[in-house]
């Protein structure tokens, strides 16, 4: 996760999507695409493919959680609701 882009909450990974929850003091679109920007740098010292293969939709689904049920739900969705976990993380103070 980039420096200062917020404390990541969850994130669960697919075989062609990631959710993520991250609690920050910017907007949702600015954690997208720091986390877009640094994934890729990473998959491009990892793999062979070409550094401007295309890996990321044009945008992705941003919400702004505004209240603790909203973050509970989130997570909950997260967690538990994307199938058989393949790569799974959720912070301890949760």
């Amino acid at each position: 996760m980039p420096t200062g882009a917020g404390t990541l909450l969850a994130v669960h990974v697919r075989s062609n999507h990631v959710h993520m929850i991250v609690e920050a003091e910017t907007q949702p679109e600015r954690i997208m695409n720091e986390f877009k920007s640094y994934a890729s740098r990473e998959l491009n010292q990892l793999t062979s493919e070409r550094p401007d293969r295309k890996r990321w939709a044009r945008h992705g689904s941003t919400r702004w959680l505004w209240k603790d049920e909203d973050v509970r739900h989130a997570l909950q969705y997260v967690i538990d609701q994307q199938g058989e976990p393949m790569a799974l993380f959720v912070a301890d103070e949760l």
